[in-house]
């Protein structure tokens, strides 16, 4: 069959977790298909190695300046009739022909209005919930945004794929020399991403401060890394002693610093699918999450799980995994076998069979 997949999002500048979900899938669907026409759709010319050559695989470049998926991606569709259209993002173009899958990330949007500029609270609720009710089938990061479907767009649960991303394991590289490039203490608890309010960066350095009087003797600081995001407030930690906010990390030291936490405490308000917690279990670090959203399934038994609302839980979490080195090596033992399920071949395989099923369907 044809399978048209929508690829603009490979070709931008700046990679975010979209972009990176829509290469990666890509590159792993082309290795494992042996049968099908992928014809792969982009606004930008992408570089020739940015996926590997196959001879299933048609590469168009179709440049256009503005709302290129339901103008420019859609004419393409109805010149080139694929069996089944795949776009790996919210947003199925306004009129297509055919039959059509989509990847609905999260649904965070929906919980945290204020956390998006008011334009784009609005295009993403439009988008999503035309979406969800024109696909053949949606694909879902977690069992927590199949639900979030339904619960808000009733969706029917049957027409929903969980398809969880792969997760790639970060390179460890030279734990001290990380510290010392970012001017860390050798002892830390680690929290990463974008510095925002779903994030409980607020909870979190109370919960620290609250670690802190109950474990005056132990110098572990508090490293939240990452860029100050989209409502981000001084507030959350001013005064807050030990605290430290070395800013955006680059990529070839995130290995590094997440192997030489204490431990990731990453009690987010709500995730669609939580890349640093399966990222932290993959460098051996062990975990504190949240018993809320998509956390649970991802962590399952590997890591301490919490009521992101309650800072003495979060505390006491971090006093269990700063005291206790055989609970440490019990959950690093743990994470390495839970995060072998998170692969990219695992998901394109997955994809792959919804897509088939949708073009049959």
């Amino acid at each position: 069959m044809h399978i048209a997949i929508d690829a603009s999002r490979t070709t931008v500048q700046r990679v975010t977790g979209t972009e990176h979900y829509a290469i990666q899938l890509i590159r792993a669907l082309i290795q494992h298909n042996t049968r099908h026409t992928l014809t792969l759709y982009f606004r930008d010319t992408p570089a020739p190695d940015l996926f590997p050559a196959s001879e299933h695989v048609n590469r168009r470049v179709i440049p256009f300046r503005r709302a290129w998926t339901h103008l420019r991606f859609a004419a393409a569709l109805w010149a080139d009739r694929p069996d089944v259209t795949f776009v790996p993002a919210h947003t199925l173009p306004a009129l297509f022909p055919g039959r059509g899958v989509v990847t609905v990330h999260d649904l965070g949007y929906r919980y945290f209005p204020a956390a998006h500029k008011t334009i784009s609270r609005l295009y993403l609720d439009l988008t999503t919930r035309y979406s969800a009710r024109r696909a053949t089938v949606i694909l879902a990061d977690s069992r927590a945004t199949a639900s979030d479907l339904t619960r808000f767009y009733a969706t029917p649960p049957e027409k929903i794929r969980v398809v969880y991303p792969g997760v790639d394991t970060p390179i460890i590289g030279d734990i001290p020399a990380v510290r010392r490039k970012y001017n860390l203490p050798e002892r830390y608890f680690l929290t990463i991403g974008t510095l925002q309010p779903r994030k409980n960066i607020a909870g979190i350095v109370q919960a620290y401060a609250q670690w802190q009087q109950m474990n005056p003797g132990d110098p572990a600081g508090l490293v939240l890394a990452g860029g100050k995001g989209w409502l981000y407030d001084p507030a959350w930690t001013a005064g807050a002693a030990n605290v430290h906010l070395p800013g955006y990390i680059d990529d070839a030291d995130k290995g590094a610093l997440m192997a030489g936490a204490v431990a990731l405490v990453f009690p987010s308000l709500y995730e669609g699918f939580g890349f640093p917690a399966v990222e932290a279990m993959r460098c051996g670090t062990p975990v504190i999450a949240s018993d809320t959203s998509s956390l649970p399934e991802l962590v399952g038994e590997a890591g301490l799980l919490v009521n992101p609302q309650d800072t003495g839980a979060i505390a006491e979490a971090m006093t269990r995994l700063s005291g206790d080195g055989a609970l440490r090596e019990t959950l690093r033992e743990q994470g390495y076998s839970q995060a072998q399920q998170f692969t990219w071949e695992r998901a394109a395989a997955q994809t792959l069979a919804a897509l088939e099923q949708a073009a049959g369907g």
